[in-house]
This record gives C-alpha cells, structure tokens and sequence, in this order.
C-alpha cells in the first residue's frame, strides 16, 4: 500500500485547504482577507500580555523591571 504517514498528511493539508476557502473575500482581498484575524489575534495576545497575571506578575512587568535594571547598569558604567 504505500508510506502510511503520506495519506494522513494529504488529508491534512485537504481539510485545512476547505477551511481556508470557507473565509468569504476570497476574490476581491486574496490573502489579505485574513488580516482581520491576525489583527484580533495580536489585540487578544496584548491584551493578555498586559492584564492576565502568572504568578506575581504580568509581560509588562517584566519588561518595565528589566528595562529600569538594564538603564542603572548602563548609568552605572558611565560613571
């Protein structure tokens, strides 16, 4: 019969081909008609970086925190 993992992997790649062609606009916007979604999915990501806490603290946390400790070591050098 043939390499078992081939089949799997074209009905794969079928299915999401059918799922691809069910977003409407696909004429008029081509691949852009996507760009809606990743923009929903990159709010919903910031949203979750700044308000979703793990542990003591959320990304934006982190981030100032390191920000400031990488500002005094550098002022640090300087002098």
């Amino acid at each position: 019969m043939g390499d078992p993992l081939v089949i799997p992997e074209m009905l794969g790649r079928r299915k999401i081909r059918y799922f691809l062609r069910l977003v409407p606009g696909r004429q008029y916007f081509g691949m852009y008609r996507f760009l809606p979604f990743f923009f929903l999915l990159g709010g919903a990501m910031e949203w979750f970086m700044i308000n979703v806490r793990l542990g003591e603290e959320t990304f934006y946390d982190v981030y100032r925190r390191k920000r400031s400790e990488r500002q005094y070591e550098q002022r640090m050098e300087e002098r």
